[in-house]
Order: structure tokens, then C-alpha cells, then sequence
């Protein structure tokens, strides 16, 4: 692993997919950042962070997605790396909320930015960015956000957390072939709110009530409704309600 430590940068994952070009920029190179100007969340939203507080940062993945329809396997392996090191630190309550946020208890902890290109050989590249709130605790006007300072009221080392997710992340991968049903198994056990009767609502701000039964095989969200049927649905297409 390379890891590439920055003071200031406008985003990892920019930064990152510019080295990225390079055939030479090695598997799960990483970049960290102590501020970010301009973090990015999913679909465009803006992923905001103290300066030296928190875990800025993206790595590369390439050489394991054959298919575009594969693209949710990145998600499940380094989502699960995420809440493992996090784990191993005893971290309460963990899981996953759809598609790319990291839980505990009710709260958001931290965010998952997945960028994919296809090459012209056909070759995909994965940017993986993560938002991880470590030591940071005033979370004015974010109601739903928390920090593992804020959970756990102590101090925790960035680095180690880091190299713990990348070690996860990298045995996920390598071993992928023989453990892809598993991972699946644990990401889907791990979803913020599975099996519960929640309340959802859609891009029209139609309200309806809904029972998340799981993940599908592209990453949509798979939920049970009110007349037995169940639907799928993609990023940004759903908010639950909670």
C-alpha cells in the first residue's frame, strides 16, 4: 500500500483520479487529507469536515470489477472493511445505511463516495472516498451526524483505523472469488433498519410505509410494501424516513 499524505486538498477522490491515469499507480493507493474544500457526498452533495479532525481519504481499486454490472461489489467490500476496523475498536451499534453510509446507533458516522471509469480496454477503475467523523464533536444544524468521539467519548487514532480498513479492504478483494456469497450474507445483515417497518418517501415527496428486505445483484435497494410486492430501487430514488 502507498499512502500519500496531503495537509490541504480540494478532494482526495480528485486528486486520486488524476494519479489514477498513470498505469503505474499501484493497487489500493491511498491519499489522506487533513481538510478538504470541497468533499464531495453522493450525487453532488457536499461532505463538510473540520480541519485534523476526522478521516479524509480515497483509494484506488483496480484489477477486480470484469463487469460494470459488478459495480456494487466494491460497495460491499470496503463498506464491510469500514465497519470491521471499527469493530475491532468496539464501536457500538454498527451498520450500514443504504447504500454508502456508516451507522451507529441512529446516527451517521461516516460516508462512502464510490467513482468509477471504464477504460478503453474495457478495464474498470474504482476511486473509493471515505468521510469517516473521528475526533470532531460540535455537529451544529447536523442532527443526525456523530463522531467516534462523540459515541465513545475518547480520542482515536486516524492512522491506525486507516491502515486496519485498507488491510480489510485488501483481504476482501484477494479473497473475493471463494468469499463473495459471505460478503453479500454480511453486507445485507448489516443494513441500518433491515426488516423493520419503516416510513420511506419518493422523489414526488409521496410517503409510504416499507420493510427493507435486502440488496440486489446491481445494488438497488429491495423493499416489501404495504400490498406484499416488493420493489427495487436506486440511489437517490428512495429517503427513509427516520
Amino acid at each position: 500500500m502507498k499512502l500519500i499524505k496531503l495537509d490541504a486538498i480540494d478532494s482526495t477522490n480528485e486528486f486520486l483520479k488524476g494519479l489514477s491515469g498513470n498505469p503505474a499507480t499501484e493497487n489500493f493507493t491511498v491519499v489522506t487529507a487533513e481538510s478538504q474544500t470541497k468533499g464531495k457526498g453522493q450525487m453532488g452533495s457536499v461532505w463538510a469536515t473540520e480541519p485534523s479532525k476526522n478521516l479524509i481519504m480515497s483509494v484506488l481499486v483496480k484489477d477486480f470489477l470484469l463487469d460494470i454490472t459488478q459495480i456494487f461489489n466494491v460497495n460491499i467490500a470496503f463498506s464491510l472493511s469500514v465497519v470491521l476496523a471499527l469493530e475491532k475498536i468496539n464501536i457500538p451499534e454498527l451498520s450500514i445505511k443504504w447504500p454508502n453510509d456508516i451507522m451507529s446507533y441512529n446516527k451517521k458516522i461516516g460516508g462512502i463516495l464510490i467513482e468509477n471509469s471504464i477504460k478503453s480496454d474495457g478495464t474498470i477503475t474504482s476511486i473509493v472516498g471515505l468521510g469517516l467523523n473521528v475526533n470532531q464533536t460540535n455537529f451544529e444544524d447536523l442532527p443526525k451526524a456523530s463522531s467516534l468521539k462523540v459515541i465513545c467519548k475518547t480520542n482515536f487514532d486516524k492512522e491506525a483505523i486507516l491502515l486496519t480498513i485498507i488491510e480489510n479492504l485488501e483481504k476482501n478483494i484477494q479473497t473475493w472469488n471463494q468469499n463473495s456469497d459471505s460478503l453479500w450474507t454480511d453486507y445485507t445483515n448489516k443494513i441500518f433498519k433491515k426488516g423493520i417497518p419503516m416510513p420511506f418517501s419518493d422523489p414526488n415527496s409521496q410517503n409510504f410505509m416499507g420493510i427493507i428486505q435486502g440488496v440486489n445483484e446491481i445494488g438497488k435497494l429491495e423493499v416489501l410494501l404495504e400490498n406484499d410486492s416488493v420493489s427495487e430501487y436506486g440511489i437517490k430514488e428512495i429517503q427513509m424516513l427516520y
